[in-house]
């Protein structure tokens, strides 16, 4: 285990977000009728999160923001065998905003749904292979 508690407990805390945003997706998709917006909002965060978990176990510094194509390119450099993954996951990126104002579709198609959360769920897994098991929610 490391020596630094306050590493693995922030660490820890970005991924029991994410993992709570998997949840509330998982809870979005399944109401009746499902929430398809909102469903996308939490997948895009539950992968957004997951990847600064991964950075914040490295040391890596990360400004405030919802750009995945940002946030991926810093964990690429971290390691490189998540480029193809997470330059798929930028997509996700759009579903910070897209769906949760006035003026905008009010719901994406529910297939979309479904894949976004799928693919924020393989964002989140391949995270968690790559951290130690004391950070893992």
């Amino acid at each position: 285990m490391p020596d630094d508690l306050e590493l693995v407990d922030e660490t820890g805390a970005w991924l029991v977000r994410a993992a709570d945003d998997l949840r509330a997706a998982d809870l979005m998709l399944a109401a009746s009728p499902p929430l398809a917006g909102t469903a996308v909002f939490h997948a895009q965060q539950a992968a957004e999160k997951a990847m600064k978990g991964f950075l914040t176990w490295h040391s890596r510094l990360f400004r405030k923001t919802h750009n995945l194509t940002e946030i991926g390119g810093l964990c690429v450099e971290v390691d490189p065998t998540l480029e193809s993954l997470l330059r798929r996951a930028a997509m996700l990126t759009d579903f910070v905003w897209r769906y949760r104002y006035p003026g905008e579709s009010t719901e994406p198609p529910l297939s979309e749904a479904q894949d976004a959360l799928a693919l924020a769920r393989e964002v989140y897994d391949a995270v968690l292979v790559r951290l130690p098991a004391e950070v893992r929610p």
